[in-house]
């Protein structure tokens, strides 16, 4: 995935408050599986949080523990400052948009959206306004009358919304929100939901596997592995700056060289599938002999027919596969080493060359200093 995905960006008068959901030190097991591992995380107040990971990650669990749909074997979960951790459900100050929407299908719109303020013995002059109020904010009043299969994908997520915002949590969890929708909804959707969430300035947090979705609507980010974070972040400084090889492979693509640090103060690094050294801008750590895993995203790397004056950060091999992408071309070019890059080629790059590039064709291959990111593990 190359990192164009925009993200929204909310306008902010004061800072947002630190530590506003905190979970310590959390650990969750399922029998012989340990789903949650001794996890910490705070979450600002306003903010929009994105747990990302593959399946079996435990995010999905981790938002179930702050729902109180599970209760975590150890560990503490505040929100505002009051200890949730064994409250019921229906006591805590959160609401749970699930994946599936949950509608009731023999209700109305304005049935869904009212059920939770009923429940709650509401007077129903309150129910009325605020369930008017909540259809407004998601631009469904109108369908106030229809039932839940007399709905788009799109409508019924809305609706979902608005059952979910109109008892007003303190914390609103969404569960894949988008997973129901077709891609070109699902893309025009990110913006609208993240602009009515911003817009009533809840805190929320989101599960996704989808790299783009968190990219584009969280404000931050953790990337999350075997129960375990594995970074946290704004979606520019997972990319950017990925701290571990799991973020770096996780969020995009990436070429992931294994170097040692040279014993002298030319801060570069040799690796065994390239001819030439790894010059870095920023060693992680100066100590000559030091083992690394080095990143470089297939973007950054510059494709030419010629060879580069330099003996840093190049490389020279041979066209194995292309796939093209509309704007943007992948090219897979096999080193010597038998080591295979991965490039990725704007169109523009593609036009800049003397001649487009073809199956077998000997290629070089460089990058700057700044662009090869030093992991930490």
């Amino acid at each position: 995935m190359k990192h164009e995905a925009a993200r929204l960006h909310k306008p902010s008068a004061v800072p947002a408050q630190e530590g506003f959901v905190q979970i310590i030190d959390v650990v969750k097991k399922f029998g012989a599986a340990t789903a949650v591992d001794h996890l910490s995380l705070s979450i600002r107040k306003g903010e929009m949080f994105a747990l990302l990971g593959s399946s079996g990650c435990g995010k999905s669990t981790l938002l179930r523990l702050m729902a109180g749909l599970e209760i975590p074997d150890a560990g503490r979960i505040l929100v505002d400052g009051q200890d949730i951790t064994r409250l019921p459900t229906y006591q805590r100050p959160v609401n749970m948009m699930f994946q599936s929407y949950a509608l009731f299908p023999h209700m109305t719109v304005e049935g869904n959206v009212a059920y939770g303020l009923k429940r709650e013995g509401v007077p129903r002059a309150q129910i009325r306004e605020r369930v008017a109020a909540a259809l407004e904010l998601v631009q469904m009043g109108k369908y106030a009358p229809r039932k839940p299969h007399q709905l788009s994908g799109g409508q019924q997520q809305r609706v979902a919304l608005a059952r979910s915002l109109v008892k007003r949590p303190k914390l609103l969890l969404l569960d894949e929100p988008m997973s129901a929708l077709d891609k070109k909804i699902r893309q025009e959707t990110q913006f609208e939901l993240g602009n009515i969430l911003y817009s009533v300035g809840v805190t929320c947090v989101m599960v996704t596997h989808d790299q783009e979705e968190a990219m584009t609507m969280a404000d931050r980010l953790a990337v999350m592995n075997e129960g375990s974070i594995m970074q946290v972040g704004t979606p520019d400084q997972v990319y950017e700056a990925p701290t571990c090889r799991f973020a770096a492979e996780f969020i995009g693509s990436t070429n992931l060289f294994r170097g040692v640090l040279a014993a002298d103060e030319s801060r570069t690094f040799q690796c065994e599938d390239l001819a030439h050294p790894l010059q870095v801008q920023n060693p992680m750590n100066a100590r000559q002999g030091l083992v690394a895993q080095l990143s470089l995203r297939p973007e950054r790397i510059t494709l030419s027919y010629a060879a580069g004056a330099s003996d840093a950060n190049r490389a020279v091999g041979r066209i194995e596969q292309l796939a093209y992408m509309g704007s943007y071309t992948l090219v897979y070019v096999r080193l010597d080493s038998g080591r295979l890059m991965t490039v990725n080629l704007s169109r523009m790059a593609v036009r800049a060359l003397e001649r487009a590039p073809d199956y077998g064709d000997t290629v070089y291959l460089s990058w700057g200093a700044d662009q090869l990111v030093v992991l930490e593990k």
